[in-house]
């Protein structure tokens, strides 16, 4: 049975920057819950950031990929520099995915740690962007396959596909 990646706060838990949780009881994360495939994952805590924290976001004109290559920063509205931590928090997520032979994830849209297909541009206005954030983009560059959680029917088709390869 193969398990998935999941950032923790879609499953309700308070760990996000201002200490709530996103529940979300589609159909499929319930059923996955069941089975027992769900691993929750947040890679800020696991990075050692507080609950709550100061909203991060990345430096604007910048990616996931130069944080990554370390040329660019992930800093919190209150000018910290808080790239270490997220660094930290995305290896550890991808550790996970390692022990467990996970090769997908859903992860939370817009996060500078879990987008994946948006980010806030580092302004702190609520602009977005597209791009993703320091975890989706070192995942995706593993080799998992990364979706939000607005793109259950598309992870849960990728999971039958999987599944039905190991059947062959």
């Amino acid at each position: 049975m193969h398990r998935v990646l999941i950032s923790s706060c879609l499953l309700g838990n308070p760990v996000r920057y201002d200490g709530r949780g996103v529940t979300h009881d589609d159909a499929i994360l319930v059923r996955w819950r069941e089975e027992g495939r769900v691993v929750a994952v947040c890679p800020e805590v696991a990075g050692g950031m507080p609950i709550p924290r100061p909203p991060a976001e990345i430096v604007p004109g910048e990616d996931a990929a130069s944080v990554l290559s370390g040329r660019a920063r992930v800093v919190a509205i209150t000018g910290d520099d808080v790239t270490a931590p997220f660094l930290h928090g995305a290896h550890e997520a991808l550790a996970a995915a390692h022990a467990r032979d996970i090769r997908m994830a859903v992860l939370k849209e817009g996060s500078p740690s879990c987008g994946s297909s948006y980010v806030y541009d580092g302004h702190f206005a609520g602009r977005r962007q597209p791009g993703m954030g320091v975890t989706a983009q070192l995942l995706r560059g593993a080799g998992l396959h990364v979706f939000s959680e607005h793109q259950w029917a598309e992870a849960a088709a990728f999971l039958a596909e999987l599944e039905a390869g190991d059947a062959r």
